[in-house]
Parts: C-alpha cells; structure tokens; sequence
C-alpha cells in the first residue's frame, strides 16, 4: 500500500490556495511559512490524515497560535499568592507606572546628571535600601541566586565556606546550595548533621583555608522533631573573632513583621541584619512584592566586594528591574501604605469576611452548580512554609464534566483562569482573585460548563 503521508502537499501548493495567499499578503510571510510546515508536520505525525476542519482552516488557527504572545497575563484563583509558575509576586500600581515611565524611552541608568559623567546602576536603589533596612550598603543584582553566587565569589572564592548539612537546600528549578557553591569557586565544607548542628560544629570546622560561614534559611520546607539549629547572630559572632565572613541567604525577603495576621517563622530582614551576619541575600519579587531581583545587603566591606566582583556584571539588574523595584520600595517608607497597596501583602493580610464577600459574589455569578465553604490559602515562593491562611473558597460541581476537564477549559478561556482540584470539585479561591476579576471569572466558569 501507498503510504498516505506520501501525498501530503508540498508548502508551494498550500501557499497558493487563495485563502492561505491571503494570509500571506496581510501577515507575516514567513509566519504563514512557518505555519504551513507546521501544519503538514502535524498531518504526517498523524499517519497523513488531513486535518478534519481543511487546510486553510487548521493553517490559520496555527497562524493565530503563532502570532499570540507567549507570556500573557493569568487569573490565579489557586489561593496560592506567591505562585513561581504564575510570576510570583503581582506588581503595586506604582511599580507598574515606573516601569512604563522608563520603558517608554532613554533612563539614566547609568549616568551622572550633576556631573554629566558615566555614573553607575548600583547606586539607584541604594540608599532607600540602606534607609529602610539601616544596612551599611546595598546592591542589586537581577535573582537572589545571583546574589548569592555573586556574594560567595566574593567572600570565599579559592577558599572554604562552611555551612550546616540541614542548610543545603534545593530551591525552584532543581538549583541547589552545593552547586552555586561550586560555581562559586569556594570549596564546601559540611558541618552537623540533618536535623542537628551545632556552634561547636562550626568552630571545630575553623582552618586557615576559612572564609565564609554561611547560614541558609529554611524558607521551603520545615524540620520538626529532634532538631537543633545555630542562630545567625552566633555564626556572626563566631565569625568576626576568627576573620572570616559570613552570609545569610535569608530567602523571602520579608520588611515588615506579619506576626499580627498570624504568619510568624519567617525572620524579617532587619532581624537578620541585626545579627550582624556580614552579607545578606534575598529576593524582590517574594514577600518583599516587588520584581524579579537578588538584593545583597550589609557591611560596606562585604557589599563593596561583591560590587566589584566581576560576576556582579553577569547578573546585574536592568533598568526596568529597578524601576519596579525603587518604586515598590518607597512604598515602605510608611508601611499601612506598603500593606494596602502591595499586592502580596494585601492578599496576605486582607480581612477572611472580605475574601467571603468575594466569594459570595463569585458563587453568584456561577450559579447553582457551585457552593461556598471554608478552606484555606498558601503563601507560597518558599515562604513561610506548612503556614495555612483561612479562606472562603467557591467549589464548583464539574458534572457532566470531570474536574480535570473544567480546568483545562478554564486554562484555555481569554484570559486563562488557572484553578485547583479538590475532592473531585473544582476550587476557586477569591484570595488570589482580583475584585475587578471576579465576574470574568464567574463568565469564564458558566462559558466552561456549557461548552
């Protein structure tokens, strides 16, 4: 028999059809080209079969796909407010101004106005850090792990750096401690076990070759049990009677405490400065709620070194970065205003009965085939693990459909509402549901269990 992928048509004869040659003369060409290849690869990888809707049709559905951006904005009704796969922390209305303001055309990014001379990037979110925080100094790098490989460069390269083996952590995307470590060009070395370590497990691990002492904070995951860990301010102390310097990778990056709306455990990051630790590293776009961004924080020595170090230019942060970032950073400058206007620290700390009108709203808009009942949220991005936010959730009967169905066709709606499953129901949480998304949500469910 003839294999049926042999008459397959050429990408000439496709092109030529009158309604494929149209999309071609008002579009991209080389997209339509793109689209037509795609499209017969798709028939072959389907034993040749035509596509079921005709040629033109599948190869302008195919165009339409291609030309759709790639990123694109999601509603998130998970519960999860720091979602890594959904972007982590929403922006505050006044980040979102300052990076149109800069986007828009040429920035001083890196020259002197009063002078009229190069200037440098480093010093743009400086002194707000170093006046919220009341650290020595600052610098800015584009991720915390950038942070802290630049700072491990910095501070222990060619040397030994010496950390708990409770403290080599695993964080988003398979990065581990031991393998920035090792990039670093430090040499680790582990002291302590698991589940306990102790200061005298740090001093026994003292030599010559010593130059860093680095404490991990356990932001993703807990230990309970028999379990015992060294305070940063004994490592510092530590530290400073031997020479040898010391960092806090402090994770979340948390300013303001969160204790009176029941979220303690994370240290904030003047805490952590306080323990006189020499470095320390966190990230923007957590608990802080600011854009993606490694920000490193301490003594003049340490920040000036990791300022020079020459891996501070392969992970520097853009312009646009610490626009967003210097601008969700005056928002602390008073804090009600932070925790109001930040969007991740308004999910946090938002009042349950609030969350519960939403949701009443919400289960409105869907109809009969749902209920409101209480359940509860996550913070999220490594922060604050095992800690649960009471919430009001609306759970959504699929039938006919299955759950797993509902929520792909709520991914599939304009915009995609992401959701959760549980027992077999599809959840909404309005926590992480914007006001003004609530009915497009509420659309998006009835569109979903009709089609």
């Amino acid at each position: 028999m003839t294999d049926p992928r042999r008459r397959l048509p050429a990408v000439d004869a496709l092109l030529a059809e009158p309604e494929v040659a149209a999309l071609a003369v008002t579009g991209p060409r080389g997209l339509v080209v793109r689209a037509v290849r795609e499209t017969i690869e798709a028939a072959r990888a389907n034993g040749g079969s035509a596509p079921p809707e005709g040629w033109s049709a599948a190869i302008r559905a195919r165009v339409q796909r291609l030309a759709a951006p790639s990123l694109g904005p999601v509603i998130n009704a998970t519960g999860v407010v720091l979602h890594t796969n959904l972007g982590r922390a929403p922006l505050a209305a006044p980040a979102l101004a300052a990076l149109a303001r800069v986007g828009l055309g040429y920035a001083n990014l890196e020259y002197d106005l009063s002078r009229g001379t190069r200037g440098s990037r480093h010093g743009l979110c400086r002194d707000l850090l170093v006046e919220l925080t009341g650290a020595e100094d600052a610098v800015v790098l584009n991720n915390a792990a950038g942070a802290v490989l630049v700072a491990l460069s910095a501070l222990a390269r060619g040397g030994e750096a010496i950390v708990s083996r409770g403290e080599l952590v695993e964080i988003g995307g398979a990065f581990r401690i031991p393998d920035i470590m090792a990039r670093s060009g430090a040499t680790l070395v582990e002291v302590g076990t698991t589940n306990r370590t102790h200061l005298k497990d740090y001093e026994g691990a003292l030599t010559p070759a010593s130059k860093l002492l680095l404490k991990v904070h356990q932001s993703n995951f807990q230990v309970t049990g028999f379990t015992a860990q060294v305070p940063a301010q004994e490592i510092a102390t530590v530290g400073h009677a031997r020479g040898v310097a010391s960092l806090y990778d402090l994770g979340s990056g948390l300013l303001i405490d969160l204790a009176p709306w029941g979220l303690t455990g994370e240290p904030t990051v003047p805490q952590a400065l306080a323990s006189g630790m020499d470095a320390v590293a966190f990230s923007g776009d957590k608990l802080l709620g600011g854009p993606q961004a490694g920000i490193l924080l301490g003594t003049r020595a340490a920040i000036e070194a990791c300022r020079n170090d020459p891996l501070a230019r392969a992970v520097r942060a853009d312009k646009l970065t610490l626009a967003a970032l210097e601008a969700t950073l005056v928002l602390y400058r008073e804090p009600e205003r932070a925790r109001r206007e930040i969007p991740v620290l308004r999910m946090l700390t938002e009042d349950v009965a609030q969350i519960r009108q939403r949701a009443e709203a919400l289960h409105k808009g869907v109809g009969t085939d749902a209920d409101v009942v209480e359940g509860e949220s996550e913070v999220g991005g490594g922060s604050f693990p095992g800690a649960q936010l009471k919430t009001w959730l609306v759970r959504v009967n699929p039938r006919p459909l299955t759950a797993d169905t509902l929520v792909a066709r709520l991914r599939a709606s304009d915009p995609p509402v992401v959701a959760r499953i549980g027992d077999d129901r599809v959840l909404l949480d309005p926590r992480t549901i914007f006001p003004d998304q609530v009915e497009t949500v509420a659309r998006a469910v009835r569109s979903a269990l009709d089609g």
